[in-house]
């Protein structure tokens, strides 16, 4: 049985024979095939052969398109700079006035080179692995993206200050996800994840006003092309949960500070928890200690849906023993 038809499994409620296991990894994954970030996030070939070369070695069961959060950007027009041991820098907003979100214009994803880049990402993925392991494909969410475009301080004073330029700038980027999404799952991506970390850093009604029903639109439209939806957002979301739990989420990542027994109550028994112990955890601690702490959570979430991860991006300088250590104690009867 492949591992892709696992993850169906697990998804569908059907018994696994371990827990799936799947850290994310971008400046890790460089660092492990001995290249930089720089070149992971501006090559696909770079960035999927990193990504295989840990799937095989860390025996992961998914693999993802996850580099930074500028590919949007840049085919919206901005000029993102690649740093060798960094994440990219996007150091000009292309929105800086009302007008700028009128004139805003919907990229063309399979002609701007970075978006295409992932797409391309995707094939490649799919001519290494022909089908034998989930892939994931990646959008940044409509506040993240606006963030990205505006500026994150720019862009909360907007939606307190000018709601009508907001949700004209928030349907831009969610046309674009759409239209992101749609190509990457063409590409012969299983799933895609939705980054919109800032969404942890706004209250409920601001996000039940500008971004639950664009999140809802979003997971419907991948949900319509055959595929599942993975939500990220950083930090403590608790109090946006009555309305994220009504997104019909097939994976919802929860960072480190989430009670995973809480987030089961609230998003039911069919959505697969992904999570969560603390990425600098994993990074400081002994293999032994990874090993007894993942051990521990394996038992707790045991017949349920649950993906073993960090709470996020695992660390550059993370041992690799450690992340061996939570395979092996993800596995059915692991050694000690």
């Amino acid at each position: 049985m492949s591992k892709k038809s696992d993850f169906l499994r697990l998804v569908g409620g059907e018994p696994v024979e371990r827990v799936p296991f799947y850290p994310i990894l971008m400046h890790f994954a460089a660092r492990f095939n001995s290249t930089t970030y720089g070149a992971l996030a501006s090559d696909h070939r770079v960035l999927v052969e990193s990504n295989v070369k840990c799937l095989n070695h860390f025996d992961l069961d998914m693999v993802s398109l996850i580099s930074d959060p500028y590919r949007e950007t840049s085919a919206f027009g901005a000029s993102v700079d690649f740093i060798p041991e960094g994440v990219p820098q996007c150091k000009m907003k292309v929105i800086q006035t009302p007008q700028d979100i009128i004139d805003l214009k919907r990229p063309d994803v399979l002609i701007m080179p970075r978006t295409l880049d992932r797409i391309n990402g995707a094939r490649y993925y799919q001519e290494i692995l022909k089908g034998s392991v989930p892939v994931m494909g990646w959008v940044e969410g409509p506040l993240a993206e606006a963030c990205d475009l505006a500026g994150v301080t720019e862009m909360l004073l907007m939606l307190m200050m000018d709601p009508d330029s907001s949700h004209l700038l928030l349907d831009k980027c969610l046309d674009t996800a759409k239209d992101f999404a749609r190509e990457q799952i063409a590409a012969g991506c299983d799933l895609i994840g939705v980054g919109d970390a800032i969404c942890s850093q706004i209250d409920p009604d601001t996000y039940h006003i500008f971004v639950f029903d664009r999140h809802r639109q979003l997971v419907d439209y991948i949900h319509s092309l055959g595929a599942l939806v993975k939500l990220h957002i950083c930090g403590n979301t608790t109090h946006l949960w009555p309305d994220l739990a009504k997104l019909k989420l097939d994976i919802f990542d929860l960072d480190f500070m989430i009670d995973r027994e809480e987030a089961f109550h609230v998003f039911g028994p069919e959505v697969v928890r992904c999570g969560n112990i603390n990425p600098v955890d994993i990074q400081n601690h002994s293999a032994q200690e990874v090993f007894e702490r993942t051990r521990k959570i394996v038992e707790q979430e045991k017949g349920r849906r649950f993906m073993l991860s960090g709470g996020c991006e695992i660390t550059v300088n993370t041992p690799h023993e450690n992340l061996i250590a939570m395979r092996r104690a993800s596995n059915p009867t692991p050694d000690t």
